[in-house]
């Protein structure tokens, strides 16, 4: 399986069409060395999309529980992905992309009536594109409605952070966030955000595990690797209204700007606020950038 790179003088980018259009790199130069900046994927390049760099979530994001839910007054079941039973981050990150490419950006379109196993009741299309500009990596989403009636929607974007640089501080500023239960499942609305979890000033990420969705998000995340005189500037359009936080098991930090809560469409089906689920109608669209911007300090 082979990637194609994009670059510029800044920023060095490797993209999979076979999986999802998912980065396998994503590096800065310093001097004459790429310094990764996402996990590198291992080599030879998987077929499964969990150990690259960063791979697309939609037409939603993150866990529906036992992979069921209720919208318009229809239940919908999906078949499950995870041991928990739960439907999770999709149904675009395993799939074959087409991918046109040049120098400094990449074109990437996936639609799903072009396969017959789509987990998903609505036929939906998704445009892709990652463009660097600078010291930038911009990646542009839009999301379609392909069908004869309204659908649910969200999608966002889940990349890995490496930690090796130096010690993590973190700062992002959001308005809640939604304790889980023991799979990780919203059991409640969204609540004000303790002391111990509140990142509005910067702060160590430190060891204690990290797994969850910050609601009401700024669309601004800073990460520093102290020690490195590196910083990441993430920002993304006000679409993106949650933030998920993840300490994952290798060691990176998983920083993931997505449109809706955990389980969105069964809070959304209980009439909680702010969910950030959007109604789709047919031929109807969802889209919006994120930027990641690498600073020298």
């Amino acid at each position: 399986m082979d990637s194609l790179c994009i670059e510029n003088e800044w920023l060095r980018l490797k993209i999979v069409p076979q999986v999802g259009a998912s980065i396998a790199a994503f590096e800065v130069r310093r001097g004459r060395e790429w310094v990764p900046i996402m996990r590198p994927t291992p080599q030879p390049l998987p077929d499964k999309p969990s150990s690259y760099s960063s791979f697309t979530l939609a037409p939603f994001s993150n866990r529906i529980k036992a992979a069921r839910f209720e919208f318009e007054g229809y239940t919908y079941q999906l078949e499950p992905n995870t041991p928990e039973g739960n439907a999770q981050h999709g149904d675009v990150r395993s799939r074959p992309w087409q991918v046109f490419h040049g120098t400094n950006s990449a074109a990437c379109t996936f639609d799903s009536r072009f396969f017959e196993d789509v987990n998903w009741p609505w036929p939906f299309s998704l445009a892709m594109l990652y463009r660097l500009e600078g010291s930038t990596l911009e990646t542009t989403l839009e999301l379609v409605n392909q069908g004869q009636s309204p659908m649910p929607a969200g999608f966002g974007l889940h990349p890995y952070f490496v930690r090796n640089l130096g010690e993590a501080v973190l700062q992002f500023g959001a308005s809640g966030y939604y304790p889980t239960d023991a799979g990780l499942i919203p059991n409640e609305d969204m609540q004000p955000i303790p002391d111990e979890l509140d990142f509005s000033s910067a702060r160590p990420v430190g060891s204690q595990p990290l797994n969850l969705v910050y609601g009401g998000w700024d669309g601004r995340a800073v990460l520093e690797w102290v020690g490195s005189h590196l910083q990441l500037l993430l920002e993304a359009d006000p679409v993106f209204e949650h933030l998920v936080v993840f300490t994952a098991p290798d060691g990176t930090l998983a920083l993931e700007p997505v449109t809706h809560a955990t389980d969105g469409f069964n809070l959304y089906a209980r009439g909680v606020r702010g969910t950030g689920v959007r109604v789709l109608q047919p031929e109807g669209s969802l889209a919006g950038k994120v930027r990641m911007t690498i600073a020298e300090l």
